[in-house]
């Protein structure tokens, strides 16, 4: 551990101001969004933009897609929240049947197959399976994001676990202690959505 820290701390004089800009906004999007707090997809939709130039510098092309595809989510998050609001409440918390998380679930593994097969043979990308996985799975959490969904956290747990590896493989160290961080805060906000939805219920 102490030779993580150490590491960290004579690579961050070469941090780019970037990524540092992008990680601070990605950290203030998490911590508004356990608070439903709809100003959380400002601070998404200004990270991704910068994350999609970082991720192709990188040559993590499907994880410079998946923020171009956060960057509408940001749009569309704003959108929805916003027409579930009233004076007083926020758009209330929701959970979904099992049988739709089991085919989404096989939908995602088929689909990150056959995605990280064709990076393989048509791309020098990094990682291309675990790649694919990361991007699909993000993709449909962060729809859950949306539609405040509860089990987004669960979905959330499993994708920035493996996302820490590629990130911090790749040089981007300070992306993944942000992962880190988010692998920490998720519970915090599976929590703080099944407090309120029960709230809500009452």
């Amino acid at each position: 551990m102490a030779q993580i820290l150490q590491q960290l701390l004579e690579q961050a004089r070469a941090f780019s101001p970037l990524e540092v800009v992008a990680v601070l906004l990605a950290i203030a999007y998490l911590v508004l969004a356990i608070r439903q707090i709809i100003w959380c997809w400002l601070c998404a939709g200004i990270s991704t933009a910068i994350y999609v130039w970082l991720f192709l510098d990188a040559k993590l092309y499907m994880e410079s897609a998946l923020n171009a595809f956060y960057f509408g989510m940001a749009i569309y998050g704003w959108s929805v929240w916003s027409s579930g609001r009233t004076a007083d409440h926020e758009r209330p918390v929701v959970v979904w049947p099992i049988r739709t998380h089991v085919a989404a679930i096989l939908t995602i593994i088929a689909v990150s197959a056959v995605n990280g097969y064709l990076l393989t043979v048509r791309t020098d990308a990094a990682f291309p399976y675990i790649d694919s996985f990361t991007t699909w799975s993000a993709i449909w959490a962060t729809f859950l994001v949306a539609r405040k969904v509860l089990e987004n956290w669960w979905y959330w747990l499993v994708i920035d676990t493996g996302s820490i590896f590629i990130y911090w493989v790749r040089d981007l160290e300070l992306t993944a202690v942000l992962f880190v961080l988010y692998v920490i805060m998720i519970p915090f906000g599976l929590i703080s959505w099944t407090r309120s939805m029960r709230e809500q219920a009452a």
